[in-house]
């Protein structure tokens, strides 16, 4: 079998894997394809996931159901205002002899940080001082403890989430967590058709979790196989393009980003473009990350990573809308505007 063949056997195992594990969550969790789908791209290209939704819509449980379908330790966090930094990650606790007395040596209680995949349920409830203990987590998968790094287990998936409509009593995450989400998922109301079937399936027998559909190996090997995912270099320009007319300052922003934002994307923001499009790739069983691969990520992928001005936020203009507007005029090659102008001419 050549390189070639043996790429898309991979391919093709890798679309065969996230077939049965969409079937997995789907025996448990009504609708919400659009939400299974972002939360598997996240989990594929090894980043981290912010759910935002209005409670009782099935986050939680969407959590639950996605690591028992990949046999992986759950860990939840209930932040609250009173939760502390050591509650996270974890502490040194002092061993006891059999008579009760101080042995002298210490050991480590580890934190709900240690597992797999980690539910940081309403995780703006934290003071910023807590959130802070997630950053080192997030970004380099390890923790820091009396001056002992430990390395966490991988794969490491976090899925935090929030309230939308309850403010009272939150703190905002700051920028530098928010950017540590590789996604941020609005999870929507159902349908009426979904909400019978919900009813139906939660007002009745306790329906059992999925068995596991697949193993930490092959997580780590969809992740392996993502990064070989291929991207020509005019997509890489597109995506390098689209962050930067996010941008106020820049030259080819929009009206408007100039009139509606502070702050656009930034360099994470085109990297994340890029992973987040080659795993909706993978996931399709395709070799290579097209354009409109770039277009149907952006809004997950971006509409955490804008500032508002207060222009903006006083037009009422979201993110989501700067996002839309940029995907309708940010051109795929430069120079295609132009050149379409010139040709109806």
């Amino acid at each position: 079998m050549t390189d070639s063949q043996s790429f898309e056997a991979r391919l093709a195992q890798a679309k065969s894997a996230s077939s049965r594990l969409r079937e997995a969550i789907g025996s448990v969790i009504v609708g919400q394809n659009a939400v299974v789908d972002q939360v598997l791209w996240s989990l594929i290209a090894g980043g981290h996931v912010l759910l935002e939704g209005a409670p009782g819509l099935g986050k939680t449980l969407l959590v639950r159901t996605l690591a028992s379908a990949l046999e992986l330790k759950f860990s939840r966090i209930q932040f609250t205002p009173d939760l502390m930094p050591s509650d996270v990650t974890g502490t040194n606790v002092l061993v006891m002899d059999a008579t009760g007395g101080a042995t002298g040596r210490f050991e480590l209680h580890r934190g709900p940080i240690f597992g797999q995949v980690i539910l940081a349920d309403e995780i703006n409830r934290a003071t910023p001082k807590t959130q802070s203990a997630l950053l080192e987590a997030m970004q380099e998968h390890a923790v820091t403890i009396a001056g002992t790094r430990h390395v966490l287990d991988q794969p490491f998936f976090v899925l935090a989430t929030e309230n939308p409509i309850e403010m009272e009593g939150t703190y905002p995450l700051p920028e530098a967590q928010l950017d540590r989400f590789l996604l941020k998922v609005l999870v929507p109301n159902p349908s009426e058709d979904e909400m019978t079937a919900i009813l139906a399936r939660t007002t009745g027998h306790e329906v059992a979790a999925p068995t596991a559909v697949l193993r930490r190996e092959d997580v780590l090997a969809l992740r392996s196989l993502c990064r070989d995912i291929a991207v020509a270099e005019p997509v890489l320009r597109y995506a390098a393009r689209f962050v930067a007319q996010s941008v106020p300052e820049s030259r080819d922003a929009p009206e408007v980003v100039r009139r509606g934002l502070r702050y656009g994307a930034g360099v994470r923001g085109a990297q994340s473009l890029v992973l987040a499009a080659k795993a909706l790739a993978l996931l399709e069983g395709r070799a290579q990350v097209a354009f409109t691969d770039i277009q149907r990520v952006a809004l997950p992928v971006l509409r955490h990573r804008m500032i508002r001005s207060f222009e903006g936020e006083a037009d009422g203009i979201t993110t989501d809308r700067v996002i839309e507007e940029l995907v309708a005029s940010v051109p795929t090659r430069p120079g295609a505007v132009e050149a379409a102008v010139q040709g109806s001419r």
